[in-house]
């Protein structure tokens, strides 16, 4: 099999409804990041990252509870062996992408290339416990041991497609690499780009296991790349919310090409442009969702009536609201500045901001470096609702 097997890799120029939906999301990607103090935008940004770990996770069928990702990420693992290797999965994940959005311009490039997605696929696995590092063959029982950033030595085959061949994949991610280099493209098919890349990268299928955490990982390296995606927001959430129609439309465009108007390649063109429509409609639902959750207005409402609910219980202490929109606003609050702040004695400050800190409603550095907003497990459903599933 050659690559042109697995052409177009590309829906056609032109294509009005993906042209505009590349533009919308390209604006309001932009407007996103601006709505919050950069201070800030780091502290979400990890939250955003449990979430998306969460999600990804879910669409590979494996629910990991959004408090065992929590307790993951400071090593409190259950002492149940399943659970314990879903925590450790879950971390593996947010690692991953904390690297992916802090040192992409050190990482392989492009993002759309067989270094960076073996890099990826290796450092991913390299953090799973071993019973998460072995697939079992549906027909034959054996159980296939899954070495992190190799390309698989098998033949394998996705519902009705079969995969490219072992000694194929090479020059198949050789064709993927061109076919999306964001440097041939305009702005706008860069962007259709990463919705196409990601239904053809799991139609190679290059590795044994974990290919859709590679290729959910890819997109959001391949958007940063290009200036549309962020910290903030996750298409994961998105797929995993609609996931019928992701799997649907993924094994659609795996098809053949229908007729003599259904493109020039050997795969259906109209059904990797319907991909590519719903992926883009996705992203952009994303950013709205986000966009809106992060209104300062609105966030500072939630804010407020979950600390009046929780100093009239006597779980927080009087006049922590100011402290934490100032955090919000500000970014960063100088210890100094709360007594002042708070018109309270300097005892009475350092009890204030004692107790914030012990609840990771703020969060410090250190004893005497500057306090920055938290973002704790325990707020998430007031200050960010339906960020996660009910309950």
């Amino acid at each position: 099999m050659t690559p042109t097997a697995a052409e177009l890799f590309m829906p056609a120029e032109g294509t009005a409804v993906l042209e505009n939906l590349a533009f919308d999301l390209a604006r309001e990607a932009s407007e996103l990041s601006a709505q919050l103090h950069p201070v800030v935008r780091l502290g979400v940004a990890e939250l955003v990252r449990s979430m998306n770990c969460y999600y990804s996770n879910l669409i590979e069928g494996h629910h990991t509870h959004p408090r065992d990702i929590d307790r993951a990420l400071a090593a409190d693992y259950s002492s149940d062996a399943h659970r314990r290797d879903l925590q450790l999965e879950a971390r593996a994940h947010v690692e991953v992408q904390r690297i992916i959005d802090g040192r992409l311009d050190e990482l392989p490039r492009p993002s759309a290339a067989s270094a960076f997605t073996e890099w990826t696929h290796r450092e991913f696995c390299r953090r799973l416990p071993e019973s998460l590092l072995v697939v079992e063959n549906p027909d034959t029982g054996e159980r296939i041991s899954v070495v992190p950033g190799q390309l698989r030595s098998r033949t394998v085959a996705l519902g009705r497609h079969i995969a490219p061949v072992p000694e194929d994949l090479e020059p198949f991610m050789l064709r993927f690499e061109q076919a999306y280099a964001s440097s041939r493209l305009t702005k706008t098919r860069q962007v259709i780009a990463v919705a196409a890349a990601h239904h053809r990268f799991l139609w190679i299928h290059p590795f044994l296991d974990g290919n859709g955490r590679v290729a959910r990982l890819m997109s959001h390296a391949m958007l940063l790349e290009i200036g549309i995606g962020s910290a903030l927001w996750s298409v994961s959430r998105g797929l995993a919310r609609h996931s019928v129609d992701y799997k649907r439309l993924l094994m659609a465009a795996d098809e053949p090409r229908r007729n003599d108007l259904d493109g020039r390649g050997a795969l259906s063109e109209s059904a990797l442009t319907e991909f590519c429509r719903f992926f883009l409609e996705t992203c952009l639902d994303q950013v709205r969702f986000m966009r809106e959750l992060l209104d300062p207005t609105e966030l500072q409402r939630r804010m407020e009536l979950y600390v009046r609910d929780e100093e009239s219980a006597g779980r927080l202490p009087a006049r922590s609201y100011v402290i934490l929109r100032e955090a919000l606003l500000v970014g960063e609050v100088e210890r100094g500045r709360v007594p002042k702040l708070i018109d309270a004695s300097e005892r009475t400050a350092r009890r204030v901001v004692a107790e914030l800190v012990d609840k990771r409603l703020l969060v410090s550095r250190s004893h005497k470096a500057p306090l920055r907003l938290g973002f704790p497990i325990d707020v998430v459903e007031r200050w960010f609702p339906r960020l996660y599933p009910a309950g």
